[in-house]
């Protein structure tokens, strides 16, 4: 890539000298600025010079403007706004053109007053602000009056007396803060200075139209009415002696907006009682945000779930507290009033949703302790079991000839596995902590299932398992238990159901369950192995333990297929 060209090097260099004496010796560009404008009003609009100086006053003015930086590149819609006002200010300068531009660089000045917080830098403005307020009253409005009332000794005192004021801007001690930071303009005190300077101007002139009175009382007399004006709305706004004023009820307008968000508010107090899924409080929340006569739509994400309201628009306002994210259309524009209360909502939103979360974990909690204590209280009975099968497997093997070939051979290859796994369960009971270790090699566990439901109608296929590869017995044992006995049982009925079970090895360890039954409702596969759901044959907290088991054990529990005629629930190692 080639180097830039020597005109747009030197123009850069350029642009960054005028930027650094900009911000070093900005206070004398300010009184330069003045001193053209003052030269150009004393000198008449009518006069060629007074347009020419008029020209060099906005050019210093530009590099003064704290709008843009003076280093920054003006673009053509820039440029031909610059060229309209040199060529209006060429053709048609007047005396009201002039007041108007006074009362313009009035408001620029006065807005920069409120925002600097160095002492200095305030009465430096202050001082230009007086500067331009006494051009604007003796030199500039006389000419415009009704009628032209100031002495020749006012005018020359005013020529060569307000220059003196140009002394006192060199003379006010410099400070560090620099004048061109960002955002230096209080917009609202610029408009409102400007307003009131032509309330001014046109009172005074409607006081001497209509009362015949002269410019100086008219001014006066205007100047001291929009004062007790001023002062009267002040007392209003903020009165003393405990009563509340205009403020007040201004915020309660702004924190309202017509109170409909009230009604909002009482139908989410209701819907936290009645709704106990939290994705359904937020649907149901979200949908309620359209009551708000300013709401167009709504659209949300919580967690894993998602959904949209209503219509789009081209105002949205987003909002993101904690584990939801909301946003809200709006039928216009949002001010930040409304964008205000909008964020308001979606943090109620937002916490009622956490609470929502966490009543379902101390649910699941609940759910969790019962099974523990049921556990603990069947303890005692499996150990009795136990002792029971394993007197009955020491008779059939002491004395096979008591019975058919076929039983005996059916009570010898199920009962020492009933044994085994009462045996695993009351030491998973008494020591959960080694439940983790109880690793078999998975040949070895999967011919012991094979043998164990063979003869019940289920279909099993082993791939891809290597002779060192081992698998969790506690949490294979419980999950294909599981597994099994649901399709078992749906195939009773149901009539005739094929149930297959696979086993695949390699590094992504997976056993899968399938049944050609009937899909699962879709409203419980929202909530199935995410938490306890209703079933007619018990408590429907068994898959929600295995997949909770699985997790503990770094593996996943999840319905890999649903539809009719292929229903399969798979165990998978996690990455």
């Amino acid at each position: 890539m080639q180097a830039s060209s020597p005109s747009a090097a030197l123009s850069s260099r350029l642009a960054g000298t005028v930027a650094a004496w900009n911000q070093r010796y900005w206070r004398f560009l300010v009184i330069a600025m003045l001193a053209l404008l003052h030269v150009a009003a004393l000198r008449g609009t009518a006069d060629g010079w007074a347009r020419a100086l008029l020209l060099a006053h906005l050019g210093l003015l530009l590099l003064w403007q704290p709008f843009l930086r003076t280093e920054n590149r003006i673009g053509v819609a820039q440029t031909a706004f610059i060229a309209l006002v040199a060529i209006g200010v060429m053709l048609w300068l007047s005396w009201w053109l002039l007041a108007f531009w006074v009362v313009v660089l009035a408001g620029l000045v006065g807005g920069r007053v409120y925002l600097h917080r160095a002492k200095w830098q305030r009465w430096y403005y202050l001082v230009v602000l007086g500067y331009l307020l006494a051009l604007l009253a003796v030199v500039i409005l006389p000419e415009i009056a009704p009628r032209r009332e100031i002495a020749p000794e006012v005018l020359r005192a005013t020529e060569y007396g307000l220059p003196l004021l140009f002394v006192v801007l060199a003379l006010i001690p410099a400070e560090a803060e620099s004048p061109h930071a960002p955002q230096v303009i209080d917009f609202f005190y610029s408009v409102f200075l400007m307003m009131l300077l032509g309330m001014v101007v046109l009172g005074s002139f409607t006081f001497m139209t209509l009362d015949r009175t002269s410019y100086l009382q008219a001014l006066t007399d205007t100047v001291f009415l929009i004062a007790g004006a001023i002062l009267a709305i002040g007392l209003a706004w903020d009165p003393r002696g405990g009563f509340s004023g205009l403020s007040v009820f201004f915020s309660r307008y702004l924190f309202s907006i017509g109170m409909p968000v009230e009604k909002w508010l009482h139908f989410l107090a209701d819907l936290f009682q009645s709704e106990a899924r939290p994705e359904r409080f937020v649907a149901e929340g979200a949908a309620g945000l359209l009551q708000l006569p300013w709401v167009a739509g709504a659209s949300w994400r919580a967690g894993d779930d998602s959904g949209e309201v209503g219509a789009r628009s081209n105002y949205p306002v987003q909002h993101q507290s904690g584990k939801l994210s909301l946003t809200v259309y709006s039928h216009y524009r949002v001010g930040p009033a409304l964008q205000w209360h909008l964020h308001l909502l979606g943090q109620l939103l937002g916490e009622f949703y956490a609470a929502k979360l966490r009543e379902q974990e101390l649910r699941q909690a609940s759910y969790m302790q019962a099974v523990h204590e049921t556990g603990a209280r069947v303890t005692h009975d499996v150990k009795n079991l136990l002792q029971s099968l394993n007197v009955l497997c020491s008779a059939v093997a002491a004395e096979p000839e008591r019975d058919p070939p076929q039983l005996q051979a059916l009570i010898r290859r199920q009962l020492p596995l009933i044994a085994q796994r009462l045996n695993t369960t009351l030491a998973r009971l008494e020591r959960p902590e080694t439940e983790a270790a109880l690793q078999v090699p998975a040949r070895e566990w999967w011919d012991a299932l094979v043998r164990q439901y063979q003869g019940q109608g289920v279909e099993f296929a082993c791939e891809r398992v290597g002779e060192g590869e081992a698998v969790p017995r506690v949490l294979f044992d419980g999950v294909v238990g599981n597994l099994l006995q649901n399709a078992i049982a749906k195939r009773a009925g149901s009539g005739a159901l094929r149930i297959r079970v696979t086993l695949s090895g390699g590094s992504a360890m997976e056993l899968r369950v399938c049944d050609s039954g009937r899909a699962v409702p879709p409203d419980q596969e929202k909530l199935l192995l995410r938490t306890p759901v209703q079933s007619a044959a018990g408590l429907g907290i068994g898959l929600f333990q295995a997949a909770r088991h699985a997790e503990s054990n770094g593996y996943r529990l999840l319905l890999a297929s649903n539809r009719d005629g292929e229903v399969c629930f798979a165990l998978r190692r996690a990455a």
